[in-house]
């Protein structure tokens, strides 16, 4: 390919709205162009790397026996309420009717769709187990799309079902596809991916995990343990705590507490600290706007993904009116209405004593709260936010870090949560129907090149691997007027295409200093410099992106030498 063709332009300067390094690179570069909110059109480089992550998906999954399927992108309504996903997924969802008033939606994810295609031919189980998969466009309607193709709303996505007759089945080809995530990240060049506990969210089952690579631009909150291997999510961590009830108990004492509203407040005014203080965190059930009041100790906070799945539905923050029987600032469990609210009680208060809190009267708190004497028995529920120093629920130490990453792909053990639903059915050895088991593996393709690109690029571009890169060698010719140096580029050229060897050609009459910057935002990995001076010593010079190699090679070996980098290079990614 000639750069002098290559659609699209690359310029100096950061667009104004790109907040992270890989989007404005991609933007600059001539990668990817906005079209709306959230959805890219790509140009021919994002396109070839692109496409090597999804032949390096494909040959991985084709190792372990999955059989490459494509769903539709619209679908009926009707196959979604089937799952009941149709209703119980909101806005993300994007729902619509066709000409005839037929419910329609845009895929987001494929489950249902696996489970239509194969629901009917796997009917005994002398055909499990088995995995499908699909490379397929998709659309969610996500709310804060941002950070270039990191969080959009229409994504490539490599998205596989497994089948299975049993759990222990399920479990050893979860495994399997395990360790294949770690080899697709690995042959992208980020072997440093980590595998996180997660929660399963909308996709259901019990055990999931969600694929990590560690950066401070990274969205989602990781908690990782100093001492031992326990890394997982924010949102699936436990939050253990310990609570020391250190002197006699006091009795519970009312206290006139006129303009303290906040669990911050009430403790500077009594001098105690949080760790002693019971407060309280309202929500609303979005289908209802029932008042949900979650009590927790004072120096933590509520992890609402733990909430909704306790709940089993979305919640959204409270609003207190003046006839709802609240009052902001000053509630407490002690006296609630639990007929009127629904009422819950944070673990992290299990085993305190001697609490302030709220006394649901205005201006007024209560002093000397434990639960156990004063609400009697309480059911708790785990629904705290780990913290950085916090224990760890492995080995029990406080090692608890938290640090940032981007998802990058995520397993999921669905067990028969859409077989059950739709009716999927096979007859066992004994001839007894049952419900296949399923696994579900996905792995978001742009979202995996952005990640790539965040993670390895310098002030000038990205640094792509070689098993990515779009092309594996760049020729700058430096002076494309003078006949020797434009001749000998010519050949070069032409002679690593018949050698298949990948190559951008910048033979444009343009300064040196502007071809090199164009150089460094494509990012090849292996750049050949053709100059009149070099030349003159039968030599070219050729350099690596990462600044590795710089060398004078001699212009006949230039073919052989630039072969033996991206071998090894290739060879490195593995």
């Amino acid at each position: 390919m000639k750069i002098d063709k290559l659609a699209g332009d690359r310029f100096k300067e950061r667009p104004s709205d790109c907040v992270i390094d890989s989007h404005a690179l991609m933007i600059r570069g001539g990668y990817i162009k906005g079209v709306a909110n959230g959805i890219y059109s790509s140009y021919m480089p994002m396109r070839r790397i692109t496409r090597k992550i999804e032949n390096i998906i494909r040959e991985e999954m084709d190792a372990i026996d999955g059989q490459e399927v494509q769903f539709p992108v619209v679908m009926p309504g009707s196959l979604w309420e089937e799952s009941g996903r149709f209703t119980s997924i909101g806005s993300e969802l994007c729902r619509f009717k066709d000409r005839n008033g037929i419910p329609m939606v845009l895929g987001m994810t494929h489950e249902e769709a696996a489970v239509q295609l194969v629901r009917e031919s796997a009917n005994t189980y002398t055909k499990y187990p088995f995995m499908i998969y699909q490379i397929q466009t998709k659309f969610r309607d996500e709310g804060r799309p941002r950070a270039g193709l990191i969080r959009v709303r229409e994504f490539t996505m490599k998205d596989a079902y497994s089948f299975h007759t049993s759990q222990e089945d399920l479990e050893r080809y979860y495994k399997i596809c395990y360790d294949a995530y770690n080899r697709i990240f690995a042959r992208c060049g980020i072997p440093e991916v980590v595998t996180v506990k997660s929660d399963s969210g909308m996709m259901g089952g019990s055990i999931s995990h969600e694929y990590m690579l560690l950066t401070p631009i990274g969205e989602d909150s990781i908690a990782i343990c100093g001492e031992c291997d326990y890394r997982a999510n924010m949102e699936a961590a436990e939050c253990i705590t310990e609570n020391k009830c250190e002197g006699e108990d006091k009795p519970l004492e009312l206290v006139y507490t006129p303009g303290i509203h906040t669990i911050e407040d009430i403790c500077n005014f009594l001098h105690t600290p949080l760790e002693e203080s019971c407060k309280a965190v309202v929500y609303q059930k979005n289908m209802t706007d029932e008042y949900v009041i979650v009590f927790i100790r004072g120096d933590l906070d509520v992890n609402e993904t733990k909430l909704t799945n306790y709940l089993g539905e979305e919640v959204h923050p409270g609003e207190i009116t003046e006839d709802c029987g609240l009052y902001a600032g000053f509630i407490g469990p002690y006296g609630i209405d639990k007929d009127k609210f629904t009422v819950i009680i944070d673990k992290s208060l299990e085993g305190t004593h001697n609490l302030s809190c709220g006394a649901n009267k205005p201006e007024y708190h209560y002093t000397g709260l434990k639960i156990s004497r004063d609400l009697g028995d309480v059911e708790y529920v785990e629904l705290a936010k780990i913290t950085d120093g916090g224990i760890c629920p492995n080995c029990g130490k406080h090692s608890i870090s938290i640090s940032r990453g981007i998802e990058v792909g995520n397993i999921f053990q669905l067990g028969t949560k859409y077989t059950k639903s739709m009716g999927m059915q096979y007859l066992d050895a004994d001839g007894n129907l049952q419900y296949p088991i399923m696994g579900c593996y996905g792995i978001g393709v742009g979202r995996l090149a952005a990640s790539v690109c965040e993670v390895h690029h310098d002030d000038y571009g990205p640094i792509w691997p070689m098993s990515i890169a779009p092309w594996q060698v760049h020729i700058c010719c430096l002076r494309s007027d003078d006949e020797e140096c434009k001749g000998f580029s010519d050949k070069l050229y032409e002679d690593m295409l018949g050698d298949n060897i990948e190559v951008l050609y910048d033979d444009r009459n343009i300064r040196p200093g502007a071809m090199f910057s164009d150089a460094d935002l494509i990012g090849v990995p292996v750049r050949v410099i053709v100059s009149p001076r070099n030349l003159a010593e039968n030599l070219c010079e050729v350099v690596t992106r990462d600044k590795e190699i710089n060398e004078k090679v001699p212009k006949d070996e230039v073919i052989p030498f630039v072969r033996k980098l991206i071998a090894e290079r290739l060879a490195a990614c593995k």
